[in-house]
């Protein structure tokens, strides 16, 4: 089973990436671009045919090591 973890900065958590490439659209002319926040996206295959089982080792994969759970909030998407 496919597994999509997207990672997000939490809210009120600089993001100084997300600035430098708001920074560089402006740059570029690209005129109105509001508030950029820059993430992870990361994609992987599970040994696992329940939706359920699938999403809750994914679970725990994301708060052990794929985000960084002080100043990251994860989403799973189950593909």
């Amino acid at each position: 089973m496919k597994i999509r973890v997207d990672v997000m900065p939490k809210e009120g958590v600089l993001d100084p990436q997300g600035k430098a490439i708001g920074h560089a659209l402006e740059t570029l002319g690209f005129k109105g671009v509001g508030e950029v926040r820059a993430g992870k996206v990361i994609e992987f295959e599970v040994a696992e045919s329940n939706p359920d089982k699938a999403r809750e080792t994914a679970r725990k994969m994301a708060e052990e090591l794929l985000a960084n759970l002080v100043i990251e909030d994860y989403r799973i998407n189950v593909l």
